[in-house]
């Protein structure tokens, strides 16, 4: 009432200052809000008539709930694909899910065209380990088409009771005939950040933003300096097929990672409707160079981390261009403990730009690759030469062979009757800790197999990719960016 009452004596000092004016205006500003409030009531008359039509004449009885809902849910899924009505089930189902763990197949989906389009399967989900990928087009469950449904009704579809089968059937691109894919449900526990030590750098994998995804990645950095033993050269962050999640834990990331400047802008229906988020002083990485990889299954929260971290030149991006989803939904509890989830502005990157249908450029381009290993020809080096001259700093040809001021055996002296310097015994004579020699098989009777050789050693130099990353080849070229960093400072220095 306060606020109606000084907007009245502000009309009412107007009106005296200017009669003229004011009352065309007002007049004017009358009849568009009464011109616009006739129309809504003749559309709600239309909706009222349309709805008892359907009631009294529909061949079968109808669920006057389910026609109110689908009535809501139709006109929020008209505006865009990603705004919808949730009843209380479904609402319910959604505060779980970010909260990290629910029932079901583990897909991130989106609406186009009448079809579900997978966003990104989430990690060590049923959907992950059968093979579902970003891009994929779910076109019926359990051989039911899903044209006609809506979003969340094709979700609730494949949720359900863990152990329980679903069959999906998908069109890929570069694939001519339908895949179908038979899925067991399971209770999807979302652990939403996980880490290991590749070498001396430090990989942090980002699969959603949850509730406990920043403090799970200030966890993972805190227990790699630990283990890395102050010997870390920099950090990946991987949002690949990240769908996205919660706004503020994308903020809240992204200062973990800065020391200053504005990490997103928000901007609303309103021109004055405009939110900041800046960084507070703080970088967990204590300023070490960050890649974060990037595909076209990064969408949403992950765009912002990626927008922020590249704008504010804090880390590189690596991969490929992003979903292009820049827009923020609120969700809003309505009446009957339903909600709605309603796009209520879109986001900006600190550099002004909107990555709305656009994505997410990588600074660096490239695609993810098959790698296979080229057996190289044996050959010799300067080492191997007869009569090679020692190296000055080491004083020998190579360190572990023979002391300074003894030479090296000549190459005809190399073989199992080889008589090394030092050595008491004549050829042919065995020698302390040799084998027996091996009696040949009688005449007619077949040679035991050779003993299988032991399989090499792993590998201990810290460079060497691990074996978690030897497929992942953009994750290799992310490390060897970091090292190349590192070492570039280091000689800078």
């Amino acid at each position: 009432m306060t606020r109606l009452r000084l907007v009245s004596t502000a009309a009412i000092l107007a009106f005296l200052a200017v009669p003229a004016a004011y009352t065309y205006g007002q007049e004017k500003a009358d009849k568009a809000a009464t011109g616009d409030k006739s129309e809504l009531y003749q559309q709600l008359n239309l909706f009222g008539d349309v709805l008892e039509r359907v009631r009294r004449d529909y061949v079968e009885p109808v669920d006057e709930k389910q026609l109110m809902e689908n009535a809501i849910n139709g006109m929020l899924t008209s505006l865009d694909p990603h705004s919808s009505y949730m009843n209380p089930k479904a609402y319910k189902d959604m505060q779980v899910t970010t909260r990290g763990e629910f029932g079901g197949l583990g897909i991130e989906v989106t609406m186009e065209n009448g079809v579900i389009k997978v966003v990104s399967p989430i990690d060590d989900t049923p959907a992950s380990k059968a093979g579902i990928q970003p891009g994929d087009l779910i076109f019926a469950l359990d051989g039911q088409p899903v044209m006609g449904l809506t979003l969340q009704e094709a979700v609730e579809k494949m949720r359900g009771k863990p152990g329980a089968p679903i069959k999906i059937s998908i069109r890929r691109a570069a694939v001519k005939d339908p895949i179908d894919v038979s899925l067991t449900r399971e209770i999807i526990k979302v652990k939403s950040t996980k880490y290991r030590l590749e070498g001396d750098v430090g990989y942090i994998r980002v699969t959603s933003f949850t509730e406990q995804s920043t403090s799970g990645v200030l966890d993972a950095v805190e227990k790699m300096k630990k283990e890395a033993g102050g010997k870390l050269k920099g950090y990946v962050l991987d949002l690949r097929n990240n769908p996205g999640g919660l706004l503020d834990q994308a903020i809240s990331m992204c200062d973990a990672f800065m020391e200053k400047g504005e990490i997103v802008s928000v901007k609303a229906r309103k021109a004055e409707d405009v939110q900041r988020w800046n960084a507070k002083p703080g970088d967990v990485a204590g300023g070490l160079p960050i890649v974060v990889l990037v595909n076209g299954g990064s969408a949403s929260a992950s765009e912002i981390v990626a927008g922020a971290l590249q704008d504010q030149r804090r880390a590189i991006i690596l991969g490929t261009r992003t979903f292009g989803k820049g827009s923020v939904q609120t969700i809003m509890q309505v009446t009957g403990g339903g909600a709605i989830r309603l796009t209520t502005a879109l986001y900006f990157t600190p550099s002004g730009r909107s990555i709305q249908k656009e994505g997410i450029k990588p600074d660096i381009e490239v695609e993810q690759a098959k790698l296979e290993t080229i057996q190289q020809r044996m050959g010799f080096r300067e080492a191997d030469l007869r009569g090679s001259i020692n190296n000055p700093n080491k004083g020998a040809a190579k360190p572990t062979d023979a002391k300074p001021g003894e030479t090296k055996p000549p190459a005809e002296a190399k073989g199992p009757d080889a008589v090394k310097p030092g050595d008491s015994t004549k050829p042919g004579e065995a020698k302390p800790g040799d084998k027996k020699p091996v009696e040949k098989p009688a005449a007619g009777v077949t040679p035991p197999a050779p003993p299988i050789p032991p399989a090499p050693a792993a590998a201990t130099d810290p460079d060497e990719p691990p074996k978690d990353g030897v497929a992942d080849y953009q994750l290799l070229r992310a490390i060897d960016l970091i090292r190349g960093i590192s070492l570039y400072s280091s000689r800078a220095n």
